[in-house]
């Protein structure tokens, strides 16, 4: 079982540059990456997503790759031919006005004298960038099974606690088709009173009811659904959405027990596999 929650951090560093990739992981319905990266890294990012996406199948995902370059490979310019055709602008506006204090600064500042080549060469990087992205991916792999080993137990735990209600309910099932046969008949004699006559279309409607008020249907599919969900934990692929399903599922034969019980011993049951499905919800959306 793996859970969305995680993290992964690695380092690589040489003469020239600094590499960090760091990968934070939360829950989210959906698959959602966002990146910062450096601007000389920016063609990377496919490579990331790619690898990304092979161990991350639902989440949210924060991840940065940063960059500190130790040595520049960048290279200073001058352009000597602008450099001489802004001297003889400057001769011909001195001849003009008679008199002009020109400065070496003046030409410094000028547009265009000087101007800087950073490396453009980004395949320099991609050992870094290989080397950073598969151990952080392994660290953030790791981290989520760990967490997700931990969900695993917690969701065993509450299966089992909802499975000891059900088997409770299951022992008082025939006690309450007794109270509601017992209920109808009772409701049968004040309606026939001493004539004892009873209509065919009566019984036909009283077992009916019985029938109706029965919750053997409803227990022997959460039994069912009870057996599925102890397989899913032990699946190592994404069972996030199937769990949850199956949770919703459980719910609402829960709800309909509890409309048709008479019997308080068996609603306080229902009151506590609720609740454990509700935990149950609530760990199932921390794993994919």
């Amino acid at each position: 079982m793996v859970s969305m929650t995680g993290y992964g951090q690695s380092e690589y560093k040489n003469s020239e540059f600094n590499l960090e990739l760091e990968i934070k992981s939360y829950n989210n319905r959906y698959l959602d990456i966002q990146y910062s990266i450096h601007p000389l890294l920016s063609k990377y990012e496919p490579l990331l997503d790619q690898e990304i996406k092979k161990i991350a199948r639902r989440g949210h995902l924060d991840v940065s790759l940063r960059l500190k370059t130790l040595e520049s490979k960048a290279e200073i310019n001058v352009d000597r031919s602008l450099l001489l055709k802004y001297k003889e602008a400057f001769s011909s506006v001195k001849d003009i006005v008679g008199s002009l204090d020109i400065k070496l600064s003046d030409y410094l500042a000028l547009d265009g004298v000087i101007s800087l080549d950073k490396a453009s060469n980004t395949d320099i990087y991609s050992d870094g960038v290989n080397f950073v992205l598969s151990a952080a991916l392994k660290q953030l792999e790791e981290s989520k099974m760990r967490d997700g080993e931990g969900v695993k137990r917690d969701l065993t735990r509450l299966i089992k606690a909802f499975e000891t209600e059900l088997n409770e309910i299951s022992l008082n099932a025939e006690r309450l088709e007794e109270h509601i046969k017992s209920i109808l008949l009772t409701k049968i004699e004040e309606i026939v009173g001493e004539s004892n006559a009873l209509d065919p279309v009566v019984i036909s409607e009283v077992g009916a009811l019985l029938v109706k008020y029965s919750i053997n249907e409803e227990l022997a599919r959460l039994k069912v659904h009870i057996a599925e969900f102890l397989k899913l934990l032990e699946v190592p692929n994404a069972v996030g959405k199937r769990m949850d399903f199956l949770a919703q599922e459980m719910n609402r034969e829960c709800n309909t027990i509890a409309s048709k019980s008479q019997l308080v011993d068996i609603n306080l049951h229902v009151v506590a596999m609720k609740d454990h499905l509700e935990n149950i919800r609530e760990q199932v959306r921390n794993i994919e």
